[in-house]
């Protein structure tokens, strides 16, 4: 087990998000997240290029998880 970090994510989807800033990462370890008002999730690395990194939700996040967690990051 790694240690926690603050990121930024630069994109997210329902499916998954990237990481633009996160360094080398070992593909074959489960990634865990906490985004602000939800539980942890699990995800999992599915590429990684010049230090960024592109995750899949271990299960997709619900469309209305998303539109909650879309409208609280855009205020």
């Amino acid at each position: 087990m790694a240690e926690w970090r603050r990121v930024t994510l630069d994109e997210l989807s329902p499916g998954g998000f990237r990481i633009n800033r996160f360094g080398e990462a070992d593909p074959s370890q489960p990634l865990r997240i906490r985004i602000p008002g939800l539980q942890m999730l699990s995800a999992r690395i599915v590429w990684q290029k010049d230090g960024a990194i592109g995750c899949a939700f271990a299960a997709p996040l619900h469309e209305a998880v998303f539109a909650h967690v879309t409208r609280s990051l855009t205020r």
